[in-house]
């Protein structure tokens, strides 16, 4: 390619535009990324293979400094605005998260750190990362390392068997393109969420385009078919979010859409000037060429300035205005930094664009956001620690044990809550993440605790909700001498029915099931505690005893084994977390999600004699709401899931319910219960769950 082609700065903006309006507006994919990658290998391998032609090198720590220097300063400019942004509007709650996103993004692995995160079910955030968009650099950062080897190996390959520079490339190019898109099938078929930020599963788009600029000679449109080919590829790719939108798994087959319309666009401009009437004219213009200048940085600024928009007004998508806000907010960011950088970098750089120089000053745009980030999450690990060290007060911080003291409860001091909202989801999941099989899975994974030569007992399987309950049932086993199994696996009951998650069947919940129940038969525990009952967001009167349950039961009571089926607990209607950290009243409606009257209660006469219920609702809500807030103690993470230092708390009112539905389990001399009552200040025991309320 050796005019200047105005037509791909044009591309550019129209791919900036795009990802820009979707995301905005309409939350789905637009295709824009993947004419990025497109045209980052159209352009950078033509560039690499003509430096072979010529100099029989690539000069790739010249290279490598000269993307640094291009791609740092930028990036980092936003990364810092971020973690500004992040401190002003976001809830603490997210702190944590949104550091390790920015260090991710800073260190051009974002694809990886969001992929990681994408699998985890109990680590999912209720609100997009501020740099979630980072995941692209992070590819294109990793085909920068990766092509300039690729090319340098194929051009020596073909200085040895005396072949062209240009058809060794275009042979490796062409393997990695195969090579990565059949993995990109395939990746997206059997885990889409991992997929979607794979490298393995985009490398075949920058791959095509990089051969695309060498067999670009030798295709050759028809004059009167180039105007036709360039508009059809231009409309297919303004098109393409609205047509695929959500409804097929990407990148997979649905990516093809907007990386042959970006083809179909270059190879029509590929020859002469561009017709008058041609989409490449138009591509050409001087305001589309200047905007694709500025696309980079456009590209980088709206997602943080739509995170932060929703954040400041509490909205889910942004109205008419407030989108056309965000994009122009963004668009002056864009220009803002351009300028700076073009206006700072490149005249301090004008007599030192050296290797050196060019490496140093993108990486000193770097280093004060790695710093800083650093510096912020240091000083949140000391608030937590404090906090911790508070927290070992239990008359400040009884949590559920508040209800073993009435005169704790009406006098118990007004203190920042416990866990510290910035950490409580990492710490939560970390207990127990690695007894804990991810929704792709089927792995089973048993863990052991409490007495383990123990000749009693007792399984704790099911969903995450299930999980919830690990750190109130340990404690329990421990002191009385009890060998506790676990056996969970996310957003999968143990149930013999068949589960869906996310529209679909769950087919590795129902392989997994059956390796628990080939577990469990080998194993016959003493007894199993899990769900008894399943809720639901928005109507109390959907809380049920699936029929799953109570055959698994029935199957258990055949081998002898006890059950000990908990009712499910509250669910809400937002971010408990996050509610704290903006003051909020923390508290949801119990019908939101718990039936008036236990299930189980109603169910009683039909269950299997080997069933035991337990229900601790009138613990966790009052008689009209259900608080966020129990004890000084952080209840939930996030809208669902005990926190867990809450779960802990909850042993005390726990182990007099379970002792009492298991009374073959060995007993120790004093309860835990006992204790709690002397430390906390003793006082008459709460009794019945809901006795004093909350």
């Amino acid at each position: 390619m050796s005019r200047r082609r105005d037509d791909i700065e044009g591309l550019r903006a129209v791919a900036a535009v795009l990802i820009a309006v979707y995301h905005i507006w309409f939350g789905t994919v637009s295709g824009g990324v993947d004419v990025f990658l497109l045209l980052t290998g159209f352009l950078v391998t033509g560039s690499m293979v003509r430096a072979l032609e010529r100099d029989g090198r690539i000069g790739i720590g010249a290279f490598w400094s000269r993307t640094v220097r291009r791609l740092f300063p930028a990036g980092a400019v936003v990364l810092g605005a971020v973690l500004a942004g992040a401190f002003a509007f976001l809830p603490r709650s997210s702190w944590t998260a949104v550091i390790a996103d920015v260090q991710a993004a800073a260190l051009y692995h974002a694809n990886w750190h969001l992929a990681l995160g994408s699998v985890d079910y109990m680590a999912r955030d209720s609100a997009s990362s501020p740099v979630q968009h980072f995941w692209s650099l992070g590819v294109q950062g990793q085909f920068y390392l990766l092509w300039p080897l690729l090319l340098t190996l194929a051009a020596l390959a073909a200085a040895g068997a005396g072949r062209r520079v240009r058809a060794a490339a275009a042979v490796a190019v062409a393997a990695v393109f195969a090579l990565s898109f059949g993995y990109s099938l395939w990746i997206t078929s059997a885990e889409p969420a991992w997929a979607y930020f794979d490298t393995g599963a985009r490398l075949w788009e920058p791959a095509l385009g990089g051969l695309l600029a060498l067999l670009l000679p030798y295709l050759r449109l028809p004059r009167a078919l180039r105007p036709a080919a360039g508009w059809a590829g231009l409309a297919a790719l303004v098109a393409c979010g609205a047509v695929i939108g959500d409804s097929l798994p990407y990148p997979g087959y649905a990516s093809l859409w907007p990386v042959l319309a970006a083809v179909l666009v270059l190879v029509a401009g590929a020859e002469g000037e561009p017709g008058r009437w041609s989409a490449n004219r138009l591509l050409g213009l001087r305001p589309l060429v200047r905007l694709g200048r500025h696309s980079f940085p456009l590209f980088l600024w709206h997602w943080p300035v739509l995170v932060f928009y929703l954040e400041v007004t509490d909205r889910v998508e942004p109205s008419l205005t407030g989108g056309l806000l965000v994009l122009g907010v963004s668009f002056a960011a864009a220009l803002a930094t351009s300028w700076l950088l073009e206006g700072g970098i490149d005249r301090v750089l004008r007599d030192r664009r050296t290797p050196s120089w060019s490496l140093a000053a993108g990486v000193l745009f770097a280093v004060p956001v790695l710093v800083g980030s650093l510096a912020w999450g240091a000083g949140i690990e000391q608030q937590r620690e404090t906090r911790a060290r508070l927290s070992q007060d239990p008359t400040a911080y009884p949590g559920a044990a508040v209800h073993l003291s009435p005169e704790l409860a009406a006098n118990l001091p007004a203190l920042p809550v416990y866990p510290d909202t910035t950490t409580v989801k990492r710490d939560t999941i970390a207990q127990t993440s690695e007894c804990n099989v991810t929704i792709p899975s089927t792995e089973l994974i048993s863990c052991e605790f409490g007495d383990v030569d123990s000749e009693y007992t007792l399984v704790l399987t099911g969903s995450s909700h299930a999980r919830h309950w690990f750190q109130a049932l340990r404690p329990i086993a421990e002191h009385h001498g009890w060998r506790l199994v676990t056996m969970t696996k996310n957003a999968c009951q143990f149930s013999a029915e068949e589960q869906v998650f996310g529209g679909e069947v769950y087919d590795e919940c129902t392989a997994w099931n059956a390796q628990v129940a080939a577990e469990i038969e080998l194993m016959v525990p003493d007894a199993v505690f899990g769900l008894g009952t399943l809720t639901q967001q928005g109507d109390g009167s959907l809380e049920h005893v699936p029929d799953g349950f109570v055959e698994h039961w029935r199957w258990l009571d055949g081998l002898g084994v006890d059950v000990v089926a908990v009712r499910d607990t509250p669910r809400f209607a937002f971010d408990v977390a996050d509610c704290v950290d903006r003051g909020g009243r923390c508290s949801q409606d119990r019908g939101y999600t718990m039936a008036a009257a236990s299930p189980l209660e109603e169910a009683a006469g039909e269950l299997p004699g080997n069933v035991r219920t337990v229900d601790l609702t009138g613990y966790l809500c009052g008689e009209q709401e259900c608080p966020g807030v129990i004890g000084n103690q952080l209840a939930y993470y996030d809208d669902n899931h005990f926190s867990y230092s809450f779960s802990s708390s909850l042993s005390v009112l726990l182990e007099p319910l379970l002792l009492e539905a298991l009374p073959d389990a060995p007993v120790a001399d004093t309860t835990l219960a006992d204790r709690a009552s002397s430390v906390i200040g003793g006082g008459e025991a709460a009794g019945e769950p809901g006795a004093d309320g909350i």
